[in-house]
């Protein structure tokens, strides 16, 4: 249980929160946390190969380039990329349609 500042606190953050103002500042934020972490996890840019400025900034250049690539591709196939097998329902909905 929180103190009682701290749950008023909280409580006026959450009904901002339902306001349209917050959520379009959250879903500009939302945007560009997920394309920090897809370019951590596929691309590796945590971690510099390069020491100087220069290289590294070369690095972060090409490695978006990268991710905007993939985002194109990814866009223009219409196939859904799962490591799962397709379920049987799922293969007989697609061949009815």
């Amino acid at each position: 249980m929180l103190p009682r500042p701290l749950h008023e606190i909280q409580t006026r953050n959450r009904l901002d929160q339902q306001s349209e103002e917050w959520q379009g500042r959250y879903a500009i934020r939302a945007g560009t946390e997920a394309t920090l972490s897809q370019n951590v996890r596929a691309h590796g840019l945590r971690r510099s190969r390069y020491h100087g400025l220069a290289r590294t900034h070369v690095r972060h250049v090409l490695t978006a380039m990268a991710c905007n690539v993939t985002r194109i591709a990814d866009w223009i196939d219409t196939t859904p990329r799962t490591r799962r097998r397709t379920t049987h329902f799922r293969t007989l909905c697609s061949a009815t349609a």
